[in-house]
């Protein structure tokens, strides 16, 4: 019988989906989901959900909870990890307040600038820990991260653990093409499309939809026709804080379409955020500290659902557009499926530094994930890239070689806060916030005086 174990089970939303998607393979019906988290309220409430979830799909699955991550990954086939290290409060909260106080505005915060650079510091030694406890209990089983600094996270564990199976999941390439789909007025699967790069900054390299005939037509005329003519892209179907503006912008001048949201990819670049030009948020609508705001709004919905399901005799779900029970169905059946994943560089993108963490077409079948290979990224967007994967590098070097000046580095070299801030400047922000971070953060940071 197939084991799926949930690290960060207490992310229940998320983890509704992902059970939902697979109650419905009927070769993972059958399973037994082994739920883990910290708290021990929430992962109640989850087993909750996932029980009758069971029930109204009438499954065969078995449900267990766990408070021991070791005893939750006991033969275990696979690993799905969602879990957020220091929570919204206090962690996120410091991410983006301390930094405010510099001046220094974010939107997101979780996975480039120092907000993703402090993520990925506190989020890395337990994935560590997780990978230590897999080896040992559990060393043929498959990890599905879906874990923020994905590419952070990715590049480290690949680092220290090369013998581990391990993908990073986004919904962000499979999302984007539903959201093009939208704008253009076409249905989703009449689309054809290839994208690589990294994670939150691929690029759509092929964007094609089917003609009656048979064939396909480029897209890419039409998308810079409607932006140009004021007609796309549409109004956000599900958050008006956060439409398009800046992912459409970018095309016009890169000549691709970026993979991940225009609110993310804004804190990605020095061009759309600036303090003394607040015209450019204006016009570009760019929703600042949006991610604080989401945690709010999130909670309280949470608060009502959790009430809604515990007297809820069934519980119905829509299958999402998440990656995992794709997954685990190609590798329990054989079933060949193509995802989008993250790994560890080793030439499937050539003119990126080996190792680095890249988002590529996967094949997945009874093998597990098989990357394929991207070599045609045009130069501009490898160059983009790079300056991402600066601080990706400098921060997965502070970690693996436990140097706190590679912190300093790593911010330093941020596009965003390099924009902003200056050297002294960015040199005390990180000292606050490792300050202020406390036990959240190793304890090596605390112990190297700063420099």
């Amino acid at each position: 019988m197939t084991k799926i174990t949930f690290i960060g089970a207490g992310s229940t939303v998320f983890m509704k989906n992902i059970v939902g998607d697979l109650l419905h393979r009927p070769a993972l019906a059958g399973a037994t989901l082994a739920l883990m988290d910290i708290d021990p309220k929430r992962l109640e409430e989850s087993a909750l959900v996932a029980r009758k979830l069971a029930a109204t799909l009438k499954a065969r699955a078995q449900v267990e909870v766990h408070t021991s991550q070791r005893r939750a990954l006991e033969g275990a086939d696979f690993v799905i990890v969602a879990f957020q290290i220091g929570g919204y409060k206090p962690c996120t909260v410091t991410d983006f307040e301390v930094p405010k106080s510099y001046g220094l505005r974010q939107t997101i915060a979780d996975t480039l600038g120092v907000g993703g650079i402090m993520r990925g510091l506190r989020t890395v030694p337990h994935l560590w820990t997780l990978a230590e406890d897999m080896a040992q209990v559990c060393p043929g089983a498959l990890m599905l991260q879906y874990v923020n600094p994905m590419a952070i996270n990715t590049w480290a564990l690949s680092a220290r653990y090369p013998g581990l199976r391990q993908v990073g999941l986004c919904h962000s390439v499979q999302g984007t093409a539903a959201e093009l789909a939208r704008d253009l007025g076409l249905p989703v699967s009449d689309l054809r499309y290839r994208a690589g790069g990294i994670n939150h900054m691929a690029f759509f390299l092929d964007l094609e939809a089917r003609n009656p005939d048979g064939s396909y037509r480029d897209l890419y005329p039409a998308l810079r026709q409607g932006y140009l003519a004021g007609k796309i892209p549409l109004e956000s179907d599900w958050n008006p804080r956060c439409p398009n503006l800046v992912r459409y912008e970018a095309m016009m001048h890169l000549g691709h379409f970026v993979t991940e949201s225009s609110e993310h990819f804004a804190e990605y670049v020095p061009w759309f955020i600036k303090s003394h030009r607040p015209d450019l948020t204006r016009t570009f609508r760019i929703p600042l500290d949006e991610y604080p705001r989401r945690c709010e709004e999130q909670a309280a919905q949470w608060a009502a659902q959790a009430k809604a399901y515990a007297r809820a005799a069934r519980i119905r779900v829509k299958p999402s557009h998440e990656y995992a029970a794709t997954i685990m169905n190609a590798v329990v059946t054989g079933e060949p499926a193509v995802i989008y994943g993250n790994v560890a560089n080793r030439g499937y993108i050539p003119q990126l530094p080996e190792g680095a963490a890249v988002e590529v077409p996967c094949l997945v079948d009874a093998n597990g994930v098989q990357p394929t290979a991207v070599r045609d990224i045009p130069p501009q967007l490898i160059a983009l890239m790079r300056t991402n994967l600066n601080v990706q590098e400098l921060t997965v070097a502070a970690l693996l070689t436990e140097n706190r000046a590679h912190v300093y580095h790593a911010a330093m070299l941020d596009p965003r806060t390099a924009a902003e801030l200056d050297l002294r400047q960015i040199r005390a922000l990180i000292d606050d916030l490792i300050a202020a971070h406390g036990d959240w953060l190793p304890a090596w940071l605390h112990a190297q005086k700063a420099a």
